[in-house]
Parts: C-alpha cells; sequence; structure tokens
C-alpha cells in the first residue's frame, strides 16, 4: 500500500513538474540555508581554534595594563617570573618577551619588522619548530650573543638568494648573525604575519637594542600551562600573586592582564555557535514557509481531484487509504525539497569555505537532521489537506464538476 501510494504521488508531481518545483522551492531553500549556515559556522570555529594553535598551545601571556594597546602600567621585573614560575602551580614553561620594531638591514635589501627577545623556553611554548639552524641555547642568553633566528617572511624578504645560516642582519649598530630559520605558521587570526618576526636573546635586546638596564624590563610573561591543569585556576593564582608584588590595595584595579588562549578560543566558538543558531534558526523560518506552500497546493490538489477521490471510494478504497495516498504526496514532496536543499547546501559550503578559508567538512548528521525535519514539514502540513481528502462523501465527489 505505501509502495503503490508513493508511486502514484510521483506519477503527480512528474505530471506538474512546475508547480511542484514551486511548491517546494521553499523548502529547498529553508533545507540548504540551515545546512550551509551551520556547516560554515562549525568551520568557522575550528578556524579559530587552529589559527590560536599557531600562537602556543595552553598558552598564557601576562601583560601590563589592561588590554592589547599601548599601556602606561610599570613592565614585570626578572623577580616577577621567577616569583611566578616558583609559586603558581600547573606552570610546565615560562619565558620573559620584550620586543622592539626597528628596521633590519642586510647587505642589499632592508624591512621594518618586529624584533623579539626572550629565552629558549619561547619555543616550546609559541609551538616553534625549526625549519633549518637551531634555536639559541641559556648560555647564548647569558652571554648576550648576537644570534637571531628569523621567520620565513624575513627570510624572504632579506635574504632571497640563498640560505640564510649565517648571514649578518644589522639592527641599528648591531649586526646579529642568523643561526637558525622557523617553520611557516601563516597568518594569525588577528591578521598578524607570525613568519615576520625576529627573536633574539631578551639579554641581547635590553643592552643593545633598548639599553634597558632597569629592573622592570620585561614587556610580557609568556606561561605554558600543564596539559589538564585547569587554565582558570593558574590565571587566579596569577592575578592573586601579581596583586601581592604590584602592592595593589582591595580597591584598585589590576594593572596587568592574563591572558588564556583557551579561554579565548571557547569564547569565540561560543559567540560563532550562537550566532550560527540564530542564523539556522531565521533560515529554519522558510522551511516553514515551504510548508505552508505545501499545504496550499495539496488542498488545491484535493479540489482538482475531487471526481478521482470519490470514483475510487465508490469502487472499494477506504478513508484512510486516501488519506494516506494525499499525506505520502505531501512528504514525497517535501523529502525532494529536502534532498535538492542538501545538494545545493553541499555544492554552496564547498564554494564559500574556498571564498573565505574556512575548512569544509561534510557532516552527515546535520544534513540528516535537516533531511528528517523536511519529512517532518510534509507530515505536518500535509495532514490536513490529506483529512479532508478523507472525509469527502463519495456521493458528493462524484458529481462534483
Amino acid at each position: 500500500m505505501f509502495w503503490n501510494a508513493f508511486i502514484i504521488a510521483l506519477r503527480e508531481i512528474r505530471r506538474n513538474l512546475t508547480r511542484a518545483f514551486l511548491t517546494v522551492i521553499g523548502v529547498v531553500i529553508g533545507v540548504a540555508a540551515v545546512v550551509t549556515l551551520v556547516t560554515l559556522g562549525r568551520g568557522a570555529t575550528e578556524t579559530v581554534k587552529a589559527q590560536i594553535e599557531k600562537v602556543g598551545s595552553n598558552l598564557l601571556t601576562l601583560r601590563p595594563g589592561q588590554g592589547w594597546g599601548p599601556q602606561s602600567a610599570p613592565l614585570f621585573s626578572q623577580g616577577d617570573m621567577e616569583a611566578v614560575r616558583d609559586q603558581v602551580p600547573g606552570i610546565r614553561a615560562i619565558a620573559p618577551m620584550s620586543s622592539t620594531s626597528v628596521q633590519a638591514i642586510s647587505d642589499e635589501d632592508a624591512r621594518q619588522t618586529d624584533i623579539q627577545g626572550t629565552t629558549p623556553e619561547y619555543f616550546p611554548i609559541g609551538n616553534w619548530q625549526i625549519a633549518s639552524g637551531r634555536f639559541f641555547t641559556d648560555e647564548e642568553v647569558v652571554d648576550g650573543a648576537t644570534v637571531a633566528v628569523i621567520g620565513e617572511t624575513i627570510r624572504k624578504e632579506l635574504f632571497p638568494k640563498g640560505d640564510a645560516i649565517g648571514q649578518k642582519i644589522r639592527l641599528l649598530s648591531t649586526a646579529v648573525t642568523v643561526i637558525g630559520v622557523t617553520t611557516v605558521k601563516g597568518q594569525a587570526g588577528w591578521g598578524d604575519d607570525l613568519d615576520d618576526n625576529i627573536i633574539i636573546p631578551i639579554t641581547t635586546l635590553q643592552r643593545r637594542l633598548n639599553g634597558q638596564m632597569s629592573k622592570q624590563n620585561l614587556g610580557q610573561i609568556m606561561i605554558s600551562t600543564e596539559d589538564g591543569y585547569p587554565s582558570e585556576a593558574v590565571v587566579a593564582d596569577l592575578n592573586s600573586l601579581m596583586r601581592e608584588r604590584r602592592r595593589l590595595s582591595r580597591n584598585q584595579q589590576n594593572n596587568f592582564s592574563a591572558f588564556d588562549s583557551r579561554q579565548i578560543a571557547d569564547a569565540v566558538s561560543s559567540s560563532t555557535k550562537v550566532m550560527t543558531s540564530l542564523l539556522g534558526a531565521v533560515a529554519g523560518v522558510s522551511l516553514l514557509v515551504g510548508g505552508i506552500g505545501i499545504m496550499n497546493i495539496m488542498l488545491v490538489s484535493v479540489t482538482e481531484r475531487t471526481r478521482e477521490i470519490g470514483i475510487r471510494m465508490a469502487i472499494g478504497a477506504r478513508a484512510r487509504e486516501v488519506m494516506l495516498q494525499f499525506l505520502v504526496e505531501a512528504v514525497t514532496l517535501s523529502c525532494v525539497g529536502g534532498l535538492c536543499g542538501i545538494a545545493l547546501a553541499y555544492g554552496l559550503c564547498v564554494w564559500l569555505a574556498k571564498l573565505v578559508g574556512a575548512p569544509f567538512t561534510f557532516d552527515p548528521k546535520i544534513n540528516g537532521i535537516a533531511f528528517i525535519f523536511s519529512a517532518a514539514i510534509g507530515i505536518l502540513f500535509g495532514f490536513m489537506p490529506a483529512r479532508r481528502a478523507a472525509g469527502l462523501d463519495p456521493i458528493e465527489a462524484l458529481r462534483h464538476e
């Protein structure tokens, strides 16, 4: 019975292809919009997480002042960093960071770039890998050695013709020797080129470039937490310790900030999910519009086929069989619209993913839910026309012109 009803439904759809297409266009658009938005939203979330992973895993950044802009708050000292390392549990590695922007000059080329001074612990904290050469050592930090590790962008700009290892770069009045080139990291989520930097021992930067010989001369403290240790507890301990060391009273606000990369990733992911859900809900309205269109067309179909319904009932068809026939036809229409919408969404996702640079992953769960929802729309909005057809009086239906 179901198979016969399905065959008849397909025959009716084929008989009025244009009307069937116009009927299901709302379902097609609704399903395509919902699947596309949810898929791209998940891709955007994965992109954000991947971008933050480039900067560092389990990374905490301790900075003076509030926010990321220029600050007037006092810098950190070596004693601050040692206190954090010794008194805050859950820390796997810690490294100081100071930076400045100067013109880097090779034999024939020059480039304005960031110079970062730090210690060897910074490289594993920031997920840096070496492409050629090596990182500098603790001994070179103690000695203030004039050595540098550069990013791929600097290598291409200053040494486009050959190997950079062993070459000299002049930073103001200091010439440093390139001992390593890092692997490509690409762009960060906020648009910065992670490969456009020169990393040197922090003592070299302080003595030869900045001339900072005071105790408070650290612009940042980079911290990597242990796997599985709650970063919220580390941030709380950091805030308590730094407030004590900076002698802040209870009613004074923090003149420092502790940024947690995992919390930033979770916040961005949560915001993306909320926006995706809202947009998906808005797109879902077109599914309801499509359902109303199906109901209207099925009511028209019942009116057009009233005499046919009367003949079927006169030769023995029961009311439930007539009801099933029109209900199957409505569900078939909505399911065809759902399948077309999923196919359209697949093409849109592939195209838009390439356009915005987000990863695309076909999610059977989302597509399955969209298809089931489109079938449910057919059942919901096809029930009333089907019931109306089943309730027709055979004699009155046969008299219908």
